[in-house]
């Protein structure tokens, strides 16, 4: 289920401010937003490399080009989400990625 957490990292998402959260990532702060409500947040140029995003729901967010290469995305939703440009895992086919965008389905990781 959604969360809205009180997690700083998630709060400087939430109201947009991708620059002091990309800089709290590169101070090598961990990015765990397991389960978080990222509804139609603008997440465009967030350092989102190595997130957790576990179960993440990201209906309508902006994820234009980020990357994602690393993150964890397991039962996350994009329903709805800009994601032109978006680097997802090597380990999630781009079958899941159609019907979560689509449908709304979580994703299932290939192990």
């Amino acid at each position: 289920m959604p969360t809205i957490k009180s997690d700083p990292l998630y709060q400087l998402l939430r109201d947009e401010q991708v620059d002091a959260f990309n800089k709290e990532v590169a101070a090598g702060a961990i990015v765990d937003l397991a389960d978080a409500d990222l509804r139609n947040v603008h997440l465009q140029g967030a350092d989102l490399r190595r997130a957790n995003l576990r179960g993440a729901y990201l209906r309508g967010a902006n994820l234009k080009g980020c990357d994602l290469s690393e993150a964890d995305l397991t039962g996350a939703s994009i329903h709805e989400a800009h994601i032109s440009g978006c680097l997802f895992p090597a380990n999630i086919s781009a079958t899941e990625i159609r019907l979560s965008h689509e449908f709304g389905t979580r994703m299932r990781v290939n192990i």
